[in-house]
């Protein structure tokens, strides 16, 4: 009596994460025909020729099928037609897992499958199927060997020794992990593993597949895995973050950390790569979770250590900006964008800025000035401070310059002529509000400026500092002045002075206020003041008629103060070679040579800063 074998079609799912082979092992498939649709070969030919590891392991796959074949009474046959280009070209719709289906019932067959889609069509389309389920199983994964608890990377290239980066961000070293030289072989074990976790862990997904390269996120560790022709040779390296922070642990100021909470809603995090960048990131995502926001990130591959409160999508269908529309629909407060990079990546972030979602965006550049140039191009000048607000820069794991952004419409720095006003961007550095930078149209380009402190103040603000400078001299000799708007002045005075200027309950200083229309803000000096004052190293002599008092050429045309042991005494203007002549007949001459006894008690400060 002839045996009738039971028949089973397999698809390309159960082929590559090797569930048939271990279903045959086990004892639960044999005395069958295991029929392999011709589209299933041509599928994984047509990864394998793509140098896609998939391919190669379905390839293997059918290999130990046929070696497996004698030993459990299994007769292994290719059945079905070749695919054409039109089913190729359609695949990512559904039609090789249709083609697949049709072979199953051509043959009365059961489908074998670990594809759960492939599985529930199957039955709906009265065609009886097997699920089989990835099984977990405690994978001796080869690469966990090389690291440790101060591993941040590990490096494994075919013909070298394996190498690892150890330390912390901004402070580590590149370490040889052993003298021998890693196989091709070897790494391809390594990679084969990798890609088997994608088939039974929830934990590990595949971010990229490319022609010679692919990403996976398995766990905390980002795999990238490249090969020929994208890589001259095999090449597998392997990141780990191995500290995980709150703001708390970066010593935020408390001014910082209420522009986090309350303003800052267009936040760039800059820095160069390797330098904590996307630490941060995680550290403001659940810092945002923690305060009650729903949060989201945008990642690719999706590698951020937040919160499991905290959501992270990738790109759909290729895009972000597919990912954006369902963004919307979902409602979130903030968005971490980890990494903006691609022209449409910054688009996309403006966008979403735009419409009143909370954005933080990382981008590398080895600057904060870098950071907002990147964005100038991508989307209109006019925006930009309406999409950034706040850009912090990180290095070496550690917050370095931040800059705040605002619109205003002015004269640039250094332009004296009203009619030459324009939108201009300012860039002043947060912890200071000095102004550092403007970006502003100038012909046909927008260009950034850096404002210099040595610029000579013109026109209506040289009067009005003048002004305010002579009010506030009566109370401090050496008062400095510092315009921060139209309506907004900084003083900076002696700590002993303070007391008599803001007088009782601050009635002295509002009837200042009142008195000039603007608003004051009396500050103590520091070091940081008192270096900006600029005192000015020069030489001193005297003619029949006057006292010479000669300074460095390039202060020429600047203003000065003149004072002796902390006295003032008067202000002048240095002339074009660096020259200061009193003339002997006039009070300052005559103060001078009152109140010194050498040059050492006469000091020159420099007004225009």
């Amino acid at each position: 009596m002839i045996e009738i074998l039971s028949k089973i079609v397999v698809d390309t799912s159960i082929m590559i994460n090797g569930q048939l082979i271990a279903q045959i092992e086990s004892g639960y498939i044999k005395n069958s025909e295991i029929i392999i649709p011709q589209a299933v070969l041509d599928e994984l030919q047509s990864q394998a020729s793509q140098k896609k590891e998939q391919g190669f392991i379905g390839l293997e796959g059918i290999r130990k099928l046929r070696e497996l074949s004698n030993n459990y009474g299994l007769i292994v046959s290719i059945k079905g037609s070749h695919l054409t280009s039109e089913d190729i070209h359609m695949a990512n719709t559904g039609r090789i897992d249709t083609i697949i289906k049709d072979v199953a019932k051509q043959n009365e067959a059961v489908l074998y499958t670990s594809d759960h889609v492939q599985h529930l069509v199957a039955q709906t389309d009265g065609l009886e199927s097997v699920f089989v389920k990835p099984i977990s199983k405690n994978l001796a994964l080869e690469f966990l060997k090389f690291f440790d608890s101060e591993t941040m990377s590990v490096h494994l290239k075919e013909n070298m020794p394996p190498m690892a980066k150890k330390g912390k961000p901004g402070s580590f070293t590149l370490t040889k992990l052993g003298d021998e030289i890693l196989t091709k072989e070897y790494l391809q074990l390594i990679s084969s593993q990798i890609l088997e976790t994608t088939t039974i862990f929830d934990s590990s997904t595949i971010e990229i597949s490319k022609t010679g390269a692919t990403v996976i996120q398995y766990t905390d560790y980002r795999i990238a895995i490249t090969y020929p022709p994208f890589s001259e040779a095999f090449e597998i390296t392997i990141v780990h973050p191995i500290v995980k922070l709150t703001l708390d642990d970066y010593n935020i100021t408390d001014e910082l950390m209420k522009r986090f909470s309350d303003r800052a809603e267009g936040i760039i995090i800059s820095g160069p790569p390797g330098s904590g960048k996307s630490t941060l990131a995680s550290s403001l995502a659940n810092f945002y979770h923690h305060t009650g926001k729903i949060v989201k990130t945008f990642e690719s591959p999706r590698d951020l250590q937040v919160d499991p409160g905290i959501t992270q999508y990738t790109k759909l269908d290729g895009s972000f900006d597919n990912s954006a529309d369902i963004l919307l629909l979902v409602r979130p407060d903030y968005t971490i964008f980890d990494e903006v990079r691609r022209r449409e990546d910054f688009r996309t972030f403006a966008d979403l800025r735009l419409t009143g979602v909370g954005m933080v965006g990382v981008v590398h550049a080895n600057s904060p000035l870098d950071a907002i140039q990147r964005f100038i191009g991508k989307i209109e000048l006019g925006i930009i401070p309406n999409v950034i607000d706040t850009v912090v820069f990180v290095k070496d794991g550690h917050i370095g310059k931040i800059y705040d952004l605002e619109l205003v419409v002015k004269v640039p720095t250094g332009m004296t002529e009203s009619d030459l006003a324009r939108p201009v961007i300012e860039i002043r550095n947060f912890v200071d509000n000095v102004l550092e930078h403007e970006i502003y149209t100038f012909g046909e380009e927008n260009v950034i400026v850096p404002v210099s402190k040595k610029v000579q103040k013109v026109g209506i603000e040289k009067l009005a500092e003048d002004k305010i400078r002579d009010i506030f001299r009566k109370f401090d000799p050496r008062v400095e002045v510092e315009l921060l708007s139209d309506n907004r002045v900084k003083v900076l005075v002696d700590k002993q002075f303070m007391s008599s200027i803001i007088g009782k309950g601050g009635s002295n200083i509002n009837e200042i206020e009142k008195l000039l229309k603007i608003h004051i803000d009396v500050v103590e000096k520091n070091s940081y003041s008192e270096n900006k004052s600029d005192e000015l190293p020069f030489t001193f002599s005297e003619s029949k008629t006057a006292l010479l008092l000669n300074v460095d050429r390039e202060f020429s045309s600047m203003h000065a103060d003149i004072y002796v042991r902390d006295n003032y005494v008067t202000s002048v203007r240095i002339g074009k070679k660096g020259e200061i002549i009193i003339p002997k007949r006039s009070d300052a001459s005559r103060t001078l040579m009152k109140l010194s006894s050498s040059k050492n008690d006469i000091a020159i400060h420099l007004k225009d800063f």
